[in-house]
């Protein structure tokens, strides 16, 4: 069964005007990024000048606990407490002030799935906002297709599986998802480097006929220079990943650690302790290496989708 690439620059326009409404800017990617931005730097002044998180949080009327939350990233910034702190840090140059005062601002700016809001909670915010300006994702996958090489009727299948949802906001769960997918298109798209366990591929989903049409779409994606798929198959046993879906998402910048995102059936959790991301990198780099190779993931999504 043959399968026509998506990589070339009309396909790729067309399947954008298709899918995304054109109402929503998609350039609003959230506050994630200027927040820890922000956090990194207002925690390294900190550090330079020798003052505790709690004379920090005393200095702005919070706690010390609130004072780790904005460092890392992890909560919105009020400006005047911002004023204050780099007061308290010694920062008197204006242009740096006026640089960290704008990022404060730019913290609080919704993303472009704020319209979304009754569907988004607030680990999924971040995490969008990670996604949506990711230059390197990677992830593994053990139950079902990674959402962003999802077709739409996949997609269906499976967020009903996962809310019960039904009429007008499965279909809104459903548009968001396709919305998310539009980076992989943009000009400057992340590199997403994607492990699938073999069982993801073999569950059927509403039927052999969209099991193969998902298959289908994830070769016509693997065309795509800056998607890596990988499929791990049955025969290579256990690995480090067993447990569950994995997601590793890299910040732009290059000044700013990689982030973990491990999904649960009632959430997500982001390990932020530097041994414990160390350690989910290791899990990934080993995924990769027990993985067949991309080139025999191809081979691999054929013969899957003959026998499907």
């Amino acid at each position: 069964m043959g399968v026509e690439p998506i990589a070339s620059e009309a396909a790729g326009r067309a399947v954008r005007e298709e899918v995304f409404p054109r109402t929503v800017d998609y350039r609003q990617t959230g506050p994630t990024v200027p927040r820890m931005i922000l956090g990194a730097r207002l925690r390294r002044l900190r550090e330079a000048r020798g003052i505790t998180g709690a004379e920090a949080g005393a200095r702005i009327r919070a706690s010390h606990s609130k004072i780790s939350r904005l460092e890392m990233g992890r909560t919105g910034f009020k400006t005047h407490d911002v004023a204050d702190l780099l007061t308290l840090y010694g920062v008197t140059d204006e242009d740096e002030r006026a640089t960290l005062l704008a990022l404060a601002r730019q913290s609080g700016s919704p993303g472009w799935w704020h319209v979304y809001h009754d569907l988004v909670p607030s680990w999924l915010n971040v995490y969008l906002g990670l996604e949506q300006t990711a230059t390197v994702i990677r992830g593994y996958e053990l139950q079902f297709v990674p959402g962003l090489l999802q077709t739409e009727e996949y997609a269906h299948a499976v967020l009903r599986l996962g809310f019960g949802d039904a009429g007008e906001r499965i279909e809104r769960r459903v548009e968001l998802r396709m919305a998310r997918q539009r980076i992989l298109f943009r000009e400057r798209p992340p590199h997403v480097w994607v492990v699938i366990d073999e069982a993801a591929l073999r569950r059927s989903m509403a039927g052999p006929p969209l099991m193969r049409r998902q298959l289908g779409r994830l070769l016509e994606l693997s065309d795509l220079p800056h998607v890596t798929i990988q499929v791990i198959p049955f025969h290579a046993g256990g690995h480090a990943a067993i447990a569950g879906p994995v997601t590793i998402l890299r910040p732009p910048g290059g000044d700013l650690p990689d982030v973990v995102y491990l999904e649960q059936p009632t959430g997500g959790i982001f390990p932020d302790k530097p041994q414990d991301v160390e350690q989910y990198r290791h899990i990934m780099n080993r995924l990769v290496i027990e993985s067949e190779p991309p080139t025999a993931t191809r081979d691999f999504l054929f013969r899957v989708l003959r026998e499907t």
